[in-house]
């Protein structure tokens, strides 16, 4: 890999940070490779890196300083509030900023038009499922996403969401303070993300919870609590047990995960593929089976609402394959 990198042209090298670009890990993943190249004394590639480290930088602290004004606008008018996904790679931040809140939704859109003078983008069916609104800000490229009382594949999870503010702390990310979930809820929100719709991982997802693990920071106890009673625990258990593997793969070691969360897990990193960008989990056999574990799960738990939701599921990944052949869209219909 050294070698490989030592020999990299200018276009595979933008090529390169495309891919960390959209893995979300572009400024850490330029950070490794400024230092080997100040080591290799590779003036050239070291102008490369960072060049392309100042641009982000700044794209960063601009998104972080919006993110912070809006934070600030929810708490001054007592809305809680808490930043979802998009610090969880700090210094690397996310293509769309994510924010969730008990709000009304009606006050939450006439606090971002009034504040920001934002417009409200169109939205699918599986956004307006889950309560979710993206708003366009003027002055800022990224979407952000406000989450209102839902989360889940299709806005199933009532319980978890309605703890999730509760369950929070503050964090000092880039001189602002912020409201962000705890570690367990961290990771139940990375597990339902890639259970929800998108059957990938952002090579981020790996190098975020192996932060949080090797940081020792992860409570096994609460996560279990938590993600029973999202009815999710097995896929949590799968999430990380193939981001163990992944790692294990590369450096030899993945980090440690208690019998009863490796009991739980229904298969591993053995089963990742690498496509078109993303490290990607089978829809069939292995995500669909743990689709059916949660919708079981709603329908014991008598949350029949919940369990119809979930039953929308199928109907609205065909319709979304459909739909984004027809139309050719790299969007997410649903």
């Amino acid at each position: 890999m050294k070698r490989q990198l030592l020999g990299l042209r200018y276009e595979a090298f933008k090529s390169l940070a495309t891919l960390a670009q959209s893995n979300h890990v572009i400024v850490r993943g330029l950070e490794a490779f400024l230092d080997l190249m100040r080591e290799e004394r590779d003036a050239e590639r070291v102008q490369w890196a960072q060049s392309a480290l100042v641009t982000e930088r700044a794209r960063v602290a601009v998104a972080a300083h919006f993110l912070h004004e809006i934070c600030s606008a929810f708490q001054e008018q007592r809305y809680e509030v808490a930043v979802i996904k998009s610090l969880d790679h700090w210094p690397d931040l996310g293509s769309d900023l994510h924010v969730y809140t008990n709000a009304d939704p009606a006050d939450v859109i006439n606090l971002m038009r009034r504040q920001f003078g934002a417009r409200i983008a169109r939205r699918s069916w599986g956004e307006r499922l889950t309560h979710q609104w993206n708003f366009q800000i003027p002055g800022l490229p990224e979407s952000v996403a406000v989450h209102i009382g839902r989360w889940g594949q299709t806005g199933e999870q009532l319980t978890f969401a309605s703890s999730l503010i509760a369950r929070s702390s503050h964090a000092l990310r880039g001189g602002y303070r912020y409201r962000v979930p705890s570690a367990s809820d961290r990771i139940t929100i990375s597990a339902l993300q890639w259970m929800r719709r998108h059957f990938h991982f952002h090579l981020c997802d790996v190098v975020d919870t192996a932060m949080l693990a090797d940081a020792d920071v992860i409570d096994y106890g609460d996560l279990l609590a938590a993600a029973q009673a999202a009815g999710i625990w097995e896929g949590v258990a799968t999430y990380l047990a193939i981001i163990s593997d992944y790692l294990a793969s590369f450096r030899g070691a993945g980090f440690e995960i208690p019998s009863f969360v490796a009991a739980s897990a229904q298969f591993g990193g053995g089963d990742i593929l690498f496509g078109n960008g993303f490290l990607r989990v089978p829809i069939v056999p292995q995500s669909a089976r743990l689709y059916q574990s949660q919708l079981a799960s709603a329908l014991e738990q008598v949350e029949f609402d919940n369990g119809v939701r979930l039953g929308l599921l199928p109907c609205l990944a065909t319709a979304a394959m459909l739909g984004q052949k027809l139309t050719a869209s790299g969007k997410p219909v649903w």
